[in-house]
């Protein structure tokens, strides 16, 4: 049985020169023990046996010493050995490492995951306050942490904080910074850091004033900013009172909008194309003649959600009146749906084209174009509520799902869209005019989408 005493939990060095030794001779795992500090070593008794010498030298991947390095900073006290039984099995077969299937090597990923997040906690939580000691002004603070992470995460605070002495607290070990150089002491209890201090009242005011009411989610905000670190950060004092405070905070906020608006749909939804008019959220606004905004009744359970305006349409401000619109007029009657009853728009609100001598050829919006015109679609969304939505085409699916999809995936059942409303996808008028071959195969096709769908209104209407 060989031993390997380690200085510290986090003694990346002190492992990596272990294991090279070991792995040169050829050292099974399951006859190395690994030791942190003066911990006792076999529990059997005996002296540690003395590291291997010897042995060809040999090169690992850059992307092993990256994981190893980050992952020995996790709390599994069996990372030593899984980390030098990788090792091995990287010499034996270099390529071992490309495998993200193996359970060691997925478990190790894990490990090392979970300890980046772990700094990111640290980075995001640490919260100083102002002390005096004989006469000398100092922050101090304390940190909880999952894992043995208080050497690697002290960099960025000594960059941050370069102009600051300060101290970070925590159960296993101390970072401190004198201004020049990082220093590591033993560990403290939270008894020896400060309560608190006159600036935190000025920024708990400031945290209460930016909360928004209207962007709160609990479930979202409690995943990234655990309950566990609240009881160190000021401004959590406030955040139970100011959850419980939101739902009427917002109520107030959306009659005080109805009030700006008008009080019925209708009075809302002509304000909001108002508005639209003069949109310059993207530079799409500069190409095209016009906002092509969406139409339709306003009580209307069905909305249909196009791609983008056309030549046609952005010469008349009309949504669905060129060739790809009377195409659609057409299947939607074969199939039994009267377009006055329904709500029509676009994804995107401007022509975007390519100029070919006097002809303006369509052109696809990208992710930027689409992301940016979305706040229209949510308006739109919030003033009609339609029981069912339609996305034709693919740039209308990732307005109504958030990220990009492919019809044949979706197509023919219902979809969750990102408001929670039912939503349908099928293919753009325009692919039925560009097909060349079963033209008559995909525009049936077309057709029986539209038919689903107003036999699932009948449903959910």
């Amino acid at each position: 049985m060989v031993a390997i005493r380690l200085a510290a939990e986090d003694d990346f060095e002190g492992w990596r020169e272990g294991a090279r030794a070991l792995a040169g001779a050829a050292v099974p795992p399951q006859e190395v023990i690994w030791i942190v500090g003066e911990a006792g070593g076999d529990l059997f008794g005996g002296e540690d046996a003395p590291l291997p010498s010897g042995g060809a030298a040999f090169a690992v991947p850059r992307a092993f010493l990256t994981l190893a390095e980050t992952a020995i900073c996790h709390s599994d006290p069996e990372r030593f050995a899984l980390l030098y039984a990788l090792l091995l099995r990287i010499r034996s077969t270099p390529g071992a490492l490309e495998d993200e299937a193996d359970p060691l090597i997925r478990r190790l990923q894990t490990m090392a995951k979970a300890v980046r997040r772990d700094i990111h906690k640290m980075h995001a939580f640490v919260r100083f306050r102002e002390v005096e000691t004989d006469g000398e002004s100092r922050f101090v603070a304390w940190f909880e942490p999952e894992h043995h992470i208080v050497r690697a995460a002290a960099p960025f605070f000594a960059r941050r904080f370069a102009s600051m002495l300060w101290s970070i607290l925590t159960p296993e070990l101390s970072a401190h910074w004198d201004g020049e150089a990082l220093a590591f002491g033993p560990g403290a209890s939270k008894a020896d850091a400060p309560d608190g201090d006159p600036v935190e009242e000025v920024w708990k005011t400031y945290y209460a004033s930016i909360f928004n009411p209207a962007r709160l989610k609990v479930g979202a905000m409690v995943k990234e900013m655990p309950r566990k670190y609240w009881k160190n950060m000021p401004e959590t004092a406030l955040v139970g009172e100011l959850i419980a405070g939101a739902q009427a905070r917002e109520a107030h906020m959306v009659d005080a909008s109805r009030e700006r608006t008008g009080s019925n749909a209708l009075a809302a939804w002509q304000a909001v194309r108002e508005e639209a008019r003069g949109c310059t959220r993207c530079p799409l606004y500069a190409c095209g003649t016009q906002t092509v905004f969406g139409e339709g009744p306003v009580e209307a359970p069905l909305m249909f959600v196009g791609e983008q305006p056309g030549d046609q349409e952005d010469l008349a401000g009309k949504p669905f009146i060129g060739p790809a619109g009377q195409l659609f007029d057409r299947a939607l009657g074969e199939a039994g749906i009267d377009r006055s009853q329904a709500y029509v728009t676009n994804a995107v609100k401007h022509f975007k084209f390519e100029r070919r001598g006097k002809r303006r050829i369509h052109s696809k919006a990208d992710a930027g174009e689409i992301t940016a015109c979305h706040w229209w679609i949510e308006q739109e969304r919030t003033i009609l509520r339609p029981a069912l939505t339609v996305a034709l085409g693919a740039t209308a699916a990732r307005s109504l799902f958030g990220k990009a999809v492919t019809i044949s995936s979706l197509r023919g059942r219902p979809q969750r869209a990102f408001d929670g409303g039912e939503a349908w996808v099928t293919v753009h008028p325009s692919f039925l005019l560009r097909v060349r071959d079963d033209k008559e195969t995909e525009y049936a096709r077309f057709v029986e989408d539209l038919v689903r769908v107003r036999e699932r209104l009948k449903e959910v209407a």
